[in-house]
């Protein structure tokens, strides 16, 4: 939803333009039939552009991490909404029970039919609950996995929409195996013969995010964040001290032009000016176009090809020359 309008909400670094807003809206109320305000009004629409350029064109690190968890920002549920012609959930992990901060099944994109797989955070407190903030249990993972096997059966691509601030931390998942069934699921991801597109949505936090996140080609929203940690944590861990949290978001280079230069991930995938959220149908036509052209080189692939770039793309991270 774009700033105008959602004035109930704006990101710390738009309060100039939301009282440029504030501005805007009053004079147009207050002097509809005159030709003088008429003028003025338009000079000020004029400035609220330039500025708006201004403010998103120099945007610090946690800036960005702020756009990455605006509550407006379109989650899974709206990419499947948008971006899908036919959607059939499935649920479970055949072992202990169904994980709703992952939501996945058979979607058709574009007229490619695919597996379908993506962390929800939820929108409203009761939703946020139900889907566990999108923090991914053990079943979480297994469900993940049992539905990538089941596209590779039938030969179909896989998307995974990675939106999450990290494994679900608490003592019952790891009783139940929570890094055991993280690690299975980056070596089996290795090891699955369809295709694989992850988009990173949001964030892209720990192995939260990377235990669905082994894929051929990885597409960041131009806004997102993909890292080890969260700027608080690190803060936390670094300095002793979350406050510092601006200042480990730009240490963690968790930025997609960062991360594009480190070669970990494939694309950039455009936003509208200042985020999703101000313009989401122009998100759901980017990130659907990402996903219909990564699908029409893989697919020509032979499989044994596929997962050998795979795997070299994953062995070559990390690598450094001194």
């Amino acid at each position: 939803m774009a700033l105008e309008n959602n004035q109930n909400f704006y990101l710390p670094h738009e309060k100039q333009i939301y009282d440029y807003l504030k501005t805007i809206e009053h004079l147009k109320k207050q002097n509809q039939d005159s030709p003088l305000f008429t003028a003025e009004i338009k000079k000020l629409e004029q400035k609220l552009d330039k500025l708006k350029v201004k403010v998103y064109s120099e945007l610090s690190p946690w800036e960005r991490v702020l756009i990455s968890r605006h509550p407006e920002r379109p989650h899974t549920v709206d990419y499947l909404k948008n971006i899908n012609e036919n959607f059939v959930e499935l649920a479970g992990d055949r072992t202990y029970g169904d994980d709703r901060s992952l939501i996945g099944g058979f979607a058709t994109i574009g007229g490619v039919k695919c597996m379908v797989i993506g962390q929800e955070k939820g929108r409203d407190t009761e939703s946020r609950v139900a889907h566990n903030f999108g923090m991914l249990n053990p079943e979480g993972f297994r469900k993940a996995m049992r539905l990538m096997k089941l596209a590779e059966k039938f030969s179909l691509p896989v998307v995974s929409f990675l939106d999450t601030p990290g494994a679900h931390p608490g003592l019952e998942a790891e009783e139940r195996g929570q890094g055991w069934a993280i690690a299975e699921n980056l070596r089996d991801m290795s090891q699955i013969k369809s295709p694989i597109i992850v988009v990173i949505i949001g964030e892209g936090c720990s192995g939260g995010a990377l235990g669905i996140g082994v894929g051929d080609v990885i597409g960041m929203l131009e806004h997102a964040y993909y890292s080890v940690i969260s700027p608080e944590g690190c803060a936390s861990i670094l300095w002793k001290d979350s406050a510092k949290k601006q200042q480990a978001a730009s240490a963690l280079k968790l930025n997609s032009e960062n991360l594009l230069e480190l070669g970990l991930i494939d694309d950039i995938i455009r936003e509208p000016l200042g985020g999703a959220h101000h313009n989401p149908q122009m998100t759901y036509k980017e990130v659907k176009q990402f996903i219909i052209d990564k699908h029409t080189l893989l697919k020509m692939l032979p499989v044994n090809l596929l997962l050998e770039q795979r795997y070299a793309k994953f062995r070559k991270m990390g690598s450094y020359a001194g």
